[in-house]
């Protein structure tokens, strides 16, 4: 082998010698500069290392003895352990029983097991498009988001199967629970099904918890083959029967913070001031311009408002978006803990803000009749709805009139004369909007962007959290208004800054998998239709011919549903690939930095780069930090929307247990092998068993979405229209049953 003095380089300072001695102002950078010098160290070094591990003459050895040959002295033997660590996540390198390194062998990956409630998992693997299966009898012990290391098998045309070898670190530190007393001990029920074990608690580490309490147990032991998880209550959230302790504990399932510090409270005060004259100072003055806010009746942080006029032929749009980064300053304590945070998050009966309240309600908020300093994107756009010219400024605005959605359809569209009466003075304003709003939204569907309107929930609680009503949100002409103005604007400062060529957060939603897109080609051949692919790609104008065709169909239900599953999930990203579903070039979030922090980053990169300090030295700064805030951001905003969809789906739950035995009548949304799910009008979705079908046996039909009785021939399938009845809900597993009807009264 070569001498150890080969790999004692530059390349593993700090591990190979004692640091140094030097200045305390070079030992202590400011935290951005610290994470990246720690990000190169550690690439610099994994690579020292995998090369020695890759080396022909290398033998496998322990970390001990690796250390005794480059030289490493004890003190600083954890750093080596790091390394190591971090090539066994990178999948690169692997560790026998006897603890020793070496060159992971062919289809062995390290990746993050994410467990189902049904025993069986999958491991996601960074850089591989496709989780890998693991069934039941291959986890061996793993649980839900475990670090493993796992052996996978060939391809066979189907997803890939693996077994879990070696848990490498555990996921979850707690979990959120139902605690139950059992003698002279007790034990929690996870409210998450995928962990599928109860966890021990010793009474004495019980912190008093009785039966029914929701607690937050943290792991004192993971268990081990025949013997259960161990842990102790941390914290006692309440009864489940009390109000808001149902929603409380989804909060601690997804380890959303709720309250922010007292360093932050303090900061806050310091900047939360009123708008003065030097604030405004060299800013782009808009409080001439008939300015208004349109939101949802209850909302409380107004980020974005709009001004219209016309230049002669051309209408000037402006978007004009709170500049909340002219609060939040780069590594202030707030500006960590919102990229802590990622984004707001909007639960049935709370929002969890990105920011605290007396900013994104106040001074960020764009109240109206008060000063607001704000990022501005003033568009000149013609008759086709083309940006011909455009100017991006820090500006000051004032809003004229707050308005909601409600009341702006009903001038646009329903032309309310006591609504028009009331604001007289805008009504001109409002169906100048309307108008572009129509011609943008037209240009964007020549191009091929697609429009899917499947309708939100919305649920509407009584003050004890219970659900009075739920039912489908949605759009009208005034909501479509502020989203085509939003779209142009993102637009708009996207393709800027791709051209300025300096580090930018893209908004990317890339091209379908062409597997995926096969499949639905085939399938939707049976209906009469063709969608045409060019190679490996299809174009969005393609998917938006197909469902411009089915529209009023009897499959428009099934084939967009199709359509929608076909596509992949939109991210954030450095790299300017487009946007798939909106048929876009050059897309990214501008517009909600209250609530979005890929937005409040964007927004200082365009204050510096206007204010000519975007050097060299700031290029490679955003170089060396966005890579790792886009990957936080998407992974936060994953997380923010899985929450959501537990506490809608809770309410609903909730909702249907007092209407067990009603009839309603739904379309089939989902087939599988053991039953179909059933969404109503209200868009509650429950499942019907195969096991309450006819006296049949039923075949599962992948490829044409539907399952059909061998001896009866009956089929059901996506999109069909069905009746069913509720018999019975779940609140720990979140789900409805129904039973199919014939030929019942509603």
């Amino acid at each position: 082998m070569h001498g150890s003095h080969f790999y004692c380089t530059g390349n593993f300072a700090g591990i190979c010698s004692p640091m140094e001695e030097r200045h305390p102002a070079d030992v202590a950078p400011d935290r951005a500069e610290r994470i990246v010098m720690n990000q190169e160290l550690l690439k610099e070094r994994k690579k020292t290392i995998y090369d020695l591990i890759c080396d022909e003459l290398y033998v496998p050895m322990k970390a001990k003895e690796m250390a005794a040959l480059l030289n490493i002295p004890k003190s600083q033997r954890h750093e080596l352990q790091e390394v190591l660590d971090a090539l066994i996540g990178d999948g690169k390198i692997e560790v026998s029983e006897k603890g020793k390194y070496q060159k992971s062998r062919n289809g062995i990956m390290t990746g993050v097991f994410e467990a189902h409630a049904r025993g069986f998992g999958f491991v996601t693997v960074e850089g591989e498009e496709e989780d890998i299966f693991i069934p039941e009898s291959k986890v061996n012990g793993a649980m839900h988001q475990d670090t493993v290391q796992i052996s996978v098998r060939a391809s066979s045309g189907k997803r890939r199967e693996g077994e879990v070898l070696k848990i490498l670190s555990h996921g979850l530190t707690s979990v959120v629970g139902t605690f139950e007393k059992c003698g002279n001990f007790g034990f929690v029920r996870p409210d998450d099904q995928k962990i599928g074990m109860d966890i021990f608690v010793p009474l004495e580490r019980s912190k008093g918890a009785v039966d029914g309490h929701k607690v937050v147990v943290e792991f004192t032991s993971y268990g081990k083959p025949g013997k259960k998880p161990e842990g102790k209550v941390v914290e006692i959230l309440g009864h489940k029967d009390d109000p808001g302790v149902d929603i409380l504990s989804i909060v601690k399932e997804f380890d959303l913070p709720v309250q922010f510090s007292e360093k932050i409270a303090r900061q806050v005060e310091n900047v939360a001031k009123p708008v003065s004259t030097a604030d405004m100072a060299g800013r782009t003055d808009y409080r001439d311009l008939q300015t208004v806010t349109i939101d949802g009746e209850d909302a409380k942080d107004l980020d974005d408002a709009v001004t219209l006029d016309m230049e002669g032929e051309f209408y000037r749009l402006g978007v004009h978006i709170a500049d909340v980064a002219n609060y939040v300053q780069e590594r202030s304590a707030l500006d960590v803990e919102a990229l802590k945070r990622g984004t707001s998050v909007y639960l049935v009966d709370r929002v969890i803000p990105m920011l605290p309240h007396q900013l994104s309600n106040g001074i960020c908020s764009l109240n109206q009749g008060e000063d607001r300093l704000t990022l501005s994107c003033m568009m000149k756009i013609d008759k086709k709805g083309t940006v011909v010219d455009y100017k991006i400024s820090e500006s000051v605005i004032r809003v004229d009139r707050r308005m909601s959605y409600t009341n702006v359809n009903g001038i646009v569209t329903d032309r309310n004369p006591d609504l028009m009466k009331e604001y007289a003075e805008f009504v001109d304003l409002f169906d100048r909007m309307k108008e572009l709003a129509d011609i943008l939204r037209g240009r964007r569907k020549k191009r091929g962007s697609i429009d899917f309107d499947f309708p939100e929930s919305k649920v509407i609680l009584d003050e004890q959290g219970r659900p009075l009503e739920i039912k489908a949100y949605e759009r009208n002409a005034a909501t479509k208004i502020i989203e085509d103005f939003m779209l142009i604007a993102n637009e708009t400062v996207a393709q800027d800054f791709f051209w300025r060529e300096i580090p930018f957060v893209y908004r990317t939603h890339e091209n379908p998998d062409p597997e995926k897109i096969h499949r639905l080609s085939t399938f939707i051949n049976n209906f009469g239709y063709h969608i045409h692919t060019g190679g490996e790609d299809i174009h969005p104008k393609e998917l938006q011919k197909l469902l411009g065709k089915i529209e009023g169909t009897p499959e428009e239900a099934l084939i967009a549903r199709l359509t929608l599953r076909s596509m992949k999930q939109a991210k954030y990203s450095t790299e300017c690939v487009g946007h798939f579903g909106l048929a876009a070039q050059y897309y990214c979030h501008f517009t909600s930095p209250i609530r979005r922090y890929p937005d409040l980053q964007i927004h200082r990169i365009i204050k510096e780069t206007l204010r000519g300090r975007m050097n060299q030295k700031r290029v490679e700064h955003y170089g060396s930090i966005l890579p790792e805030v886009a990957k936080q951001c998407s992974s936060l905003e994953r997380r923010a929307d899985e929450a959501e969809r537990e506490t809608v789906k809770l309410k609903k739950v909730q909702y249907m247990s007092e209407r067990i035995g009603r009839v309603y009548e739904g379309v089939i949304s989902g087939v599988t092998a053991y039953g179909f799910y059933v969404e109503l009008v209200n868009t509650i979705e429950g499942m019907v068993h195969v096991t309450t079908l006819e006296d049949d046996y039923f075949e599962f039909r992948e490829e044409s979405y539907e399952m059909v009785g061998e001896t009866t021939g009956i089929s059901y399938k996506l999109g069909q229209r069905v009746k069913v009845r509720v018999t019975g809900t779940d609140d720990l597993l979140r789900t409805i049953d129904f039973e199919l009807v014939t030929d019942s009264p509603e």
